[in-house]
């Protein structure tokens, strides 16, 4: 079996695109294309019985037309962990957590630069930019040495050590830039004028949602192709929290799972939150969010997403929420979870597990709920923000 991808759609426009030539974005809406597949014929779920236990194992459902372009360094199939004492605690059936942290350099952020670099070598694209809070940059870093391409890597200069060393040790070509990750990008913009840098900036092509895609996929397929009832996710860029939602909607769609309960959360931090305010605003999209603070939780501190509407159409379509929370009660519930459940999360991990007492005492979460939340990457490359 090889993979059904056919083209690509603008999502506000519709208008489609031809898969052969490389394209980042709209240009009449300047909105992220999403990979489109045909599902008209059935696949049978028994198809995944022989194959590897990694993310590239739901090949129909991905882009990469020909295998040997695949760009690997052992992704996905990461582990649900049940938290049993937190559900006891909480009165609540069952809350597990899916761990990104084991993937390659310490993130989700793996899954979606591996997809996007695969793509853009069968595209014959071997120089790339892009703008980072950390964990993207060194994904970037890592997939493009193993390419043997070019990588610039642009970053805020509050962007902790570990990562700058984490993508020179690879061999990028890395910025610091003052302000956020919006002020990286502003950045990176100008540098690439006059050179044929392809941009990765998170929904900017189209690839590495397909990557954060296969999260969804594995979770239905974890859970035995019934859904949980509530995910739980940290959203910046919110490129994770769009895949999953859209690997449902295409399990759905070709009938290996019969219904989606699911409601999508998304959890941001205080220092810079404009999801939470376009929810409870009811609104489309979200506002730049002027003047980030600095935080703990690096993944969160972005202003914009350009996703944002696709990230707002996802939480009104599962009737799901959008929660933010201090850096000090983040570090407090990480101290707490850690000394019940023996896991050290990332903040952003943290902000996600405050989100579960905040969201059961509110009731949005139910005694009966099946919950998930995601901690997506290893809190050791945290460590200087902890400390």
């Amino acid at each position: 079996m090889r993979s059904r991808y056919t083209h690509l759609e603008c999502h506000e426009c519709h208008t489609t695109f031809d898969i052969s030539i490389p394209q980042n974005y709209c240009p009449s809406c300047e909105q992220p294309l999403l990979a489109r597949y045909d599902y008209t014929s059935s696949i049978d779920r028994s198809v995944l019985k022989n194959r590897e236990h990694s993310m590239w194992r739901y090949q129909e459902f991905l882009p990469i037309l020909d295998p040997s372009n695949i760009i690997s360094l052992g992704e996905g199939w990461t582990p649900i962990l049940p938290l049993k004492k937190l559900s006891r605690q909480l009165g609540i059936k069952d809350i597990a957590m899916k761990e990104e942290g084991g993937n390659p350099t310490g993130s989700f952020k793996a899954r979606g630069i591996a997809m996007a670099v695969s793509k853009a070598h069968e595209l014959g694209i071997n120089e790339f930019c892009i703008p980072t809070a950390g964990n993207a940059g060194s994904a970037l870093a890592a997939y493009v040495a193993k390419q043997d391409g070019i990588a610039h890597i642009y970053m805020p200069e509050a962007t902790p050590r570990v990562f700058q060393k984490d993508c020179e040790i690879m061999g990028a070509r890395v910025t610091k830039v003052q302000g956020s990750i919006k002020d990286a990008g502003i950045k990176m913009s100008k540098d690439r004028e006059g050179y044929s840098w392809w941009d990765i900036t998170t929904l900017k092509e189209p690839f590495r949602l397909e990557g954060k895609k296969t999260m969804g996929l594995e979770i239905a397929e974890q859970y035995n192709w019934e859904l949980p009832d509530v995910i739980i996710y940290p959203t910046g860029g919110g490129t994770g929290l769009i895949g999953i939602w859209k690997a449902f909607q295409e399990l759905l769609e070709i009938g290996w799972i019969s219904h989606i309960p699911t409601k999508m959360i998304a959890v941001q931090t205080k220092a810079c939150d404009p999801v939470v305010k376009a929810f409870h605003d009811k609104s489309p999209g979200t506002e730049v969010y002027e003047n980030p603070k600095e935080t703990i939780a690096n993944g969160l501190r972005v202003p914009k997403a350009f996703g944002d509407k696709l990230i707002m159409k996802t939480l009104y379509e599962s009737n799901g929420y959008a929660v933010s929370y201090s850096d000090e009660t983040i570090i407090k519930r990480l101290e707490d979870f850690a000394r019940t459940e023996g896991l050290f999360l990332s903040p952003e991990g943290g902000a996600v597990i405050e989100a579960i007492y905040d969201l059961r005492d509110k009731g949005f979460i139910k005694p009966s709920d099946r919950v998930l939340a995601l901690n997506t990457g290893s809190a050791y490359k945290y460590i200087e923000n902890l400390l």
